[in-house]
């Protein structure tokens, strides 16, 4: 037992300096870019960050508009966490920043809670978004990310759908002039709720802000149509400004248009989260949400572009610069940043050659904030304005083919599409997306635990071949069960029945469990077999292993049950229940385990041989 306890120590030791120097992390990667850097590379990169900032300004404003936060907020999210990001990132093309999904599950959560948090939204932004970081780091170093493959695809479509249809509906509020009066009584916060609300003030709706508006959307979608190339979001809103501007000036009515406010250079000034324990409290469920989110994002369009770009990505090291790009935001105007698929699709598509791309747009982003508070454009921008283009955003979100693979591929993928897309209309953000991951992964265990048990029979040419249904054994006393699948605890008892099962014939009295292809045995698969082995001695039924590879015997021996197999062996004469893989002849250790089976039936019926083809084995 102390040694035990040495040996664990020794691999938690091991395993913790493993994960304290980054396991297998890259902590500067960007220092491979600034190597072979020349003016060639810049000149490509400086004119898609220009492309891009055109793009990720005034789309970080819609996004700050989505999360109810001052516009300012989303601009300086665009900057600092394209600059820092690439740092650490292992993709060249990736920009992050803020983006629909995780700006509406902030106001998502912030318009359930208004009741019962005690400050506003912008005091509790530093920490929320500083936990997101660290979340993310930890998740990097621990090596999260790769789990994020067992969540399904039709998770994050059916929850940005149904978060493209919230964004939409919400802002409707100031498309239509209503946005005081929604914000007065109870706080609207899904999809029902809101329109109810909304339909109960069709007496206050304005059709000022509808004519401006409107037109606005109108001239987007129309751009985007026609010349996509351009940087229609930014020129719309330029546009749109103007008119509203002269709208003001000369046409009664619509002095009353509500604008943004302008911005001051205090927003600049870093100070760092205030680390209060009911806080924390309050905020882990949404920043476990929001962390998880953004890396199930940055993975899902890291893996777009690199599949494009024929390049690598790894998905760890893309959330380690989730995790550092939110603790950047988190000390300067906080929010959460992402991977965002159009910025950086668009930096691909502009032929960005490195990584520095993403640096030179956050800077450009930065002396965009500086431009906007020293000439008065801010407080020119009619909010119903910057409500059409997120609604036209929101609209391209709906992607409606892989909406219908989603449907139309297997039931399991409809059910979950369906089921997140619902959750979303029906309850917080942060617990839709817990409701559609439980679901994709409860979908995956239940198909991953089903073991595959087929029964084997030797033929008369000496080849393993699987025993029909309607013939009986040669051998009536001894059954070679071939086992196949992971073993782990969500096919334990599935494993252990269909083995009983096997076993009720009354003439068995050997049962050979063929452990090739069996893989991941865990505490709770290993207990049902020592169980199996057990029940199956008390009947007078003999267990051998077959095939076993050194992962299983490793299992088998620290746990103990190798002991209670080999219950019975005389070690001393070379008898064992247990024969390993041997590679140059898989078959070789069911030819052992048969010799040992007719050694416990006390027979010696003949010679047992197995012919071994290289050609047909799988």
């Amino acid at each position: 037992m102390i040694r035990f306890f040495k040996v664990t120590l020794r691999k938690v030791k091991r395993e913790t300096l493993r994960i304290a120097r980054g396991n297998g992390l890259d902590w500067f990667p960007i220092r491979k870019t600034l190597s072979a850097y020349n003016s060639d590379k810049f000149s490509y990169d400086i004119k898609a960050a220009l492309n891009v900032a055109l793009l990720a300004l005034p789309q970080g404003m819609a996004y700050a508009a989505i999360a109810d936060l001052p516009i300012y907020y989303g601009i300086i999210c665009s900057s600092l966490a394209a600059i820092v990001a690439p740092i650490f990132s292992s993709s060249r093309h990736t920009i992050l920043g803020p983006t629909n999904a995780t700006s509406f599950m902030v106001f998502s959560f912030f318009a359930v809670s208004a009741g019962t948090l005690e400050k506003s939204p912008e005091a509790y932004m530093p920490l929320l978004v500083i936990m997101v970081g660290i979340m993310s780091v930890l998740g990097a170093l621990f090596k999260v990310a790769d789990l994020l493959q067992y969540v399904s695809r039709s998770v994050l479509v059916g929850y940005i759908t149904g978060a493209a249809l919230l964004i939409l509906t919400n802002q409707l509020k100031h498309l239509l002039g209503i946005a005081e009066a929604m914000n007065d009584g109870y706080a609207a916060s899904t999809f029902f709720s809101i329109a109810e609300k909304m339909a109960g003030l069709w007496q206050s709706y304005q059709l000022q802000p509808v004519i401006l508006g409107g037109a606005t959307l109108l001239l987007y979608l129309i751009l985007q149509k026609k010349i996509p190339a351009l940087p229609n979001f930014a020129i719309s809103l330029t546009i749109s400004a103007l008119a509203g501007w002269m709208l003001r000036m000369w046409v009664p009515g619509f002095e009353s248009l509500e604008t943004f406010s302008a911005f001051e250079l205090d927003a600049l000034s870093p100070a760092i989260p205030n680390f209060n324990w009911n806080d924390i409290s309050a905020l882990m469920a949404v920043a476990f949400a929001i962390a998880f989110l953004a890396s199930l994002e940055n993975t899902v369009m890291s893996k777009s572009l690199a599949s494009r770009s024929g390049g690598q990505t790894d998905v760890n090291q893309d959330m380690l610069s989730v995790g550092m790009a939110n603790i950047a935001t988190s000390l300067v105007a906080a929010m959460p940043a992402s991977g965002s698929l159009t910025r950086s699709a668009l930096n691909y598509e502009s032929h960005s050659k490195s990584r520095l791309s993403s640096i030179f747009c956050g800077i450009l982003c930065l002396l965009g904030f500086f431009a906007l508070v020293k000439l008065p454009i801010v407080e020119n921008i009619p909010k119903t304005s910057l409500a059409a283009l997120v609604i036209g955003i929101a609209i391209s979100l709906f992607n409606w083919k892989n909406i219908r693979i989603c449907l139309r591929s297997t039931p399991d993928d409809a059910l979950v599409i369906i089921t997140t897309f619902a959750a979303t209309l029906l309850t917080r953000l942060d617990y839709a997306i817990f409701i559609g991951v439980g679901l994709s992964i409860s979908l995956f265990l239940r198909k991953a635990s089903k073991p595959h048990l087929v029964e084997y029979e030797m033929s008369d040419d000496g080849d393993l071949r699987e025993l029909n249904k309607k013939d009986k054994r040669q051998i009536p006393s001894i059954s070679i069960v071939h086992v196949e699948g992971d073993l782990f605890f969500g096919a334990a008892d599935l494993f252990r029945t269909q083995v009983q099962q096997t076993i009720a014939n009354e003439n068995l009295k050997v049962i050979i469990l063929r452990l090739k292809n069996a893989r991941h045995l865990d505490a709770t698969s290993v207990l049902a077999l020592d169980d199996l082995i057990k029940h199956t001695r008390k009947k007078g039924v003999h267990v051998l292993i077959s095939g076993a590879t050194r992962e299983v015997y490793e299992v088998l021996k620290k746990s103990g049950v190798l002991e209670t197999l080999q219950k019975g062996c005389d070690r001393t004469q070379g008898e064992t229940n247990l024969f390993m893989y041997f590679s140059e002849n898989p078959n070789i250790s069911t030819r052992d385990a048969l010799i040992r089976a007719q050694e416990l039936l006390g027979t010696k019926e003949a010679d047992i041989k197995i012919f071994f083809d290289k050609n047909k084995e799988k």
